[in-house]
């Protein structure tokens, strides 16, 4: 008599891609990870497939991607490090700004699964200092430093160096990612950036935030105290 673990195990299908995308589009956007976490134990090609959201940072289904690949990294590690190399390519200079998300990718996977990212992290550096991936790296950063500020001191002072920019966009998610690493050798930074009211948008806890450069800059400083 087969063991009731054989008896109950899921079998793999084979979903078409068309369809595949059509379900996960729709847990998206009910943020149903559970459920999408679920049909990557039944189709393998959900981390694949996941990646053909990460192209708009402008459509929230872009960041609720991010979280559904991070959340099958957890899960069905495997099934995420055969993407690891796909989005390395896609952050090269010959792929340019088609890769806009695979920064902010890289970060969220370590989130929830560290081993999948942690030999790549020294890159975090040059992805830093271009242009196209520097927003979304920064993001990504802020995202592992919730659960591995440890792994992230290297990077701090490219980090620092963006509190900069001309762009309000990564000054606040240089403070907000400072913050999370607790990065105290930035703290004459954040606090020169405490009273910046550029306006910024930020995609937090499942849904756009609208703040500011400055508002971000004091809940940085609040977590160094």
């Amino acid at each position: 008599m087969p063991c009731a673990a054989a008896v109950t195990q899921t079998p793999i299908t084979r979903m078409s891609r068309r369809r595949l995308r059509e379900k996960l589009a729709a847990f998206l956007e009910e943020r149903n990870f559970a459920a999408v976490v679920d049909l990557a134990s039944q189709e393998q090609a959900v981390a694949d497939v996941l990646l053909q959201f990460l192209y708009d940072p402008h459509d929230i289904l872009q960041w609720r991607a991010l979280e559904g690949l991070g959340r099958v990294a957890e899960a069905h590690p495997d099934q995420v490090r055969k993407v690891i190399t796909r989005l390395l390519w896609l952050l090269n200079e010959d792929s340019g700004s088609f890769g806009w998300g695979a920064a902010a990718a890289l970060g969220e996977i370590g989130r929830q699964q560290l081993s999948l990212v942690r030999d790549v992290i020294p890159m975090f550096c040059g992805f830093l200092r271009e242009d196209f991936s520097r927003e979304p790296m920064l993001w990504g950063i802020g995202r592992l430093a919730e659960t591995h500020p440890e792994v992230l001191a290297e990077v701090v002072p490219d980090i620092m160096a963006c509190l900069t920019d001309a762009n309000p966009q990564v000054k606040a998610l240089s403070a907000w990612s400072l913050g999370r690493i607790g990065a105290r050798e930035a703290r004459e930074e954040l606090q020169g950036l405490a009273a910046d009211n550029e306006a910024v948008l930020l995609y937090d806890q499942g849904d756009w935030r609208r703040t500011t450069v400055g508002e971000l800059a004091r809940e940085a400083l609040a977590r160094l105290d």
